[in-house]
């Protein structure tokens, strides 16, 4: 059973920083493409960044502006956002997801995802 599971998550006065985690197991992610999403109260879900298995390729959402950084380690079957200079408007459920394909789950349709990690920024 393949799960993706994420950490890190909680409550931050803005300008803060988080660090979200996410382990994947259940299969071999060799070659996957793994990233993140948010979806915040009343809004649709969003991208926020992806990376490839190798060269380590990454993308952001326009809203990132350089504030977010993804990385992963593939020995450990794991992703990492870490979350600088955060706002107000950055309080999301944050997901992980990963897909053999980059283009499959950067247009939001990867094969799994996580449950969401809960991001709370408080003015």
């Amino acid at each position: 059973q393949v799960q993706l599971v994420e950490s890190g998550g909680g409550l931050v006065q803005a300008g803060g920083s988080l660090r979200l985690s996410c382990a994947a197991s259940g299969r071999t992610f060799t070659g996957y493409t793994m990233g993140w999403f948010r979806r915040a109260p009343g809004k649709e879900r969003e991208f926020v960044a992806a990376i490839t298995w190798s060269p380590g390729s990454t993308v952001y959402g326009d809203f990132v502006k350089g504030r977010f950084t993804i990385s992963r380690d593939n020995a450990k079957n794991a992703v990492y956002l870490q979350m600088n200079s955060l706002k107000p408007e950055d309080t999301a459920v944050y997901y992980c997801a990963a897909d053999a394909r980059f283009f499959t789950l950067r247009t939001g349709l990867p094969d799994y995802w996580g449950q969401g990690t809960q991001v709370t920024v408080s003015s």
